[in-house]
């Protein structure tokens, strides 16, 4: 039997990258994928590939910063599949790459609703449904960002580090309830993101690219980046029946990097 038969899943930031890879192999895992995103055509498209390749999903447009939007969301799972038993949340923008002297309050604000605003409002609207449904598995993904910092990045620290101190609150106040919470906390992940951070990096250290990309590689035993298929089989093993004492914990899924 695959790993999620008979779940519904809902997947955030599933326009593109960690959240398009992992909708998909959720619903080839057996499960039902609410994919979510502010872009629409994106989300859509993350629809329709699951759709084509024979899974179950809806696309649901939503800023997962925003309460109405996180409420109707959790409303059309609830609608279109009956129960919501999984949340991933992957949404989160990780703002710019500035030195605190000019990283602006709006910057702040705009990277800590993003990552962490959006998965405090996720939890809050599907733990109900996970309570009627008597089970649940909540999966933050965080970052090694928020575990040992990054210079330039204190936005971006900040929200990785209150997810997963959120993943240890939500684990002590949800266990009763027959609800998992968990966190990955992922390394430098291959995609857009990751090259537009390096890039900022290099820029304000003074060096080249290349140099940049060696000092994320260096400091992984096994010498490579994680990949969106990593984190996506790490979140299906923590809603599946196989992690159902797995509760609390921060995963680092890395390539070996140390804290």
């Amino acid at each position: 039997m695959a790993l999620l038969t008979g779940r519904v899943a809902i997947v955030t930031g599933a326009s593109k990258g960690i959240g398009r890879v992992t909708s998909q192999l959720f619903a080839r895992e057996g499960a039902k994928v609410v994919c979510a995103a502010r872009s629409a055509d994106l989300v859509r498209e993350t629809a329709s590939l699951v759709q084509r390749a024979g899974g179950s999903a809806i696309a649901v447009v939503a800023d997962l910063s925003r309460e109405d939007d996180v409420r109707a969301l959790v409303a059309k799972a609830v609608e279109s599949f009956g129960s919501v038993d999984c949340l991933v949340n992957n949404a989160g923008d990780g703002g710019p790459t500035s030195p605190i002297q000019d990283y602006s309050l709006d910057d702040w604000m705009y990277t800590i609703n993003s990552c962490l605003t959006s998965s405090y409002l996720c939890a809050r609207f599907a733990v109900p449904a996970m309570i009627a449904a008597g089970r649940g598995a909540i999966v933050n993904i965080a970052s090694m960002a928020g575990r040992r910092g990054l210079p330039h990045r204190v936005g971006y620290c900040s929200a990785k580090a209150g997810q997963i101190g959120m993943t240890a609150g939500l684990a002590v106040e949800l266990g009763r309830h027959n609800i998992t919470v968990n966190a990955i906390a992922p390394g430098a992940v291959e995609g857009d993101r990751i090259d537009r951070m390096i890039a900022g990096q290099a820029q304000l250290r003074g060096i080249s690219v290349e140099q940049q990309r060696k000092t994320f590689l260096d400091r992984a035993p096994l010498r490579r980046m994680t990949t969106a298929e990593d984190i996506a089989w790490a979140s299906a093993f923590l809603c599946s029946d196989h992690a159902r004492n797995i509760s609390g914990q921060c995963i680092p899924v890395n390539a070996g990097e140390p804290a």
